[in-house]
């Protein structure tokens, strides 16, 4: 592991401690100041002003309490001086030792270089939940070639419409 991905691997554990801490201001001092910043339930924060707000407002709220547990899966370098770094991670509560199944969020990071070392340009987070796709011979997948076939018959919804 070269200099880099270790600092990148650091700031990603400095953002849980900072969670963890319920310092929303130490937190936000990770970001630069014009990041974004998605939730797992899809709200988006556009600044570091607006995040750290947001973040003070739950660190003090329902989120009083919580240590955000997790670690980094990889790194990857786009450039010299921006990486993706993707982590997994949970929020915990303080009444569990472990994170209950179903609350793994992914994390996708944008990272950037800057006079003060890697900062977080962007992170998007989703909920860990595979889906199961149906294969093409199964009663779903017949299903719903049989609503398209109908569909276009009829001339409902998108059959008309080109691209």
């Amino acid at each position: 592991m070269n200099r880099d991905e270790a600092e990148l691997r650091d700031l990603f554990h400095r953002m849980c401690a900072a969670w963890t801490a319920g310092d929303a201001h130490a937190y936000g001092d990770l970001f630069t100041e014009d990041s974004d910043y998605v939730s797992f339930d899809g709200t988006r924060a556009r600044g570091r002003a607006p995040m750290v707000e947001s973040h003070d407002q739950l660190f003090r709220g329902v989120l009083a309490g919580t240590a955000l547990v997790g670690d980094v899966e990889s790194v990857r370098f786009l450039s010299d001086d921006v990486a993706l770094v993707h982590g997994t991670g949970s929020v915990l509560v303080a009444w569990r030792s472990t994170p209950p199944k179903g609350r793994l969020t992914r994390n996708t990071i944008v990272c950037v270089r800057t006079p003060v070392g890697w900062r977080i340009a962007a992170v998007h987070n989703g909920r860990v939940r595979p889906v199961a796709v149906p294969p093409p011979d199964s009663v779903p997948a017949r299903l719903a070639r049989t609503l398209v076939r109908l569909s276009a018959r009829f001339g409902l919804g998108r059959a008309g419409v080109t691209a």
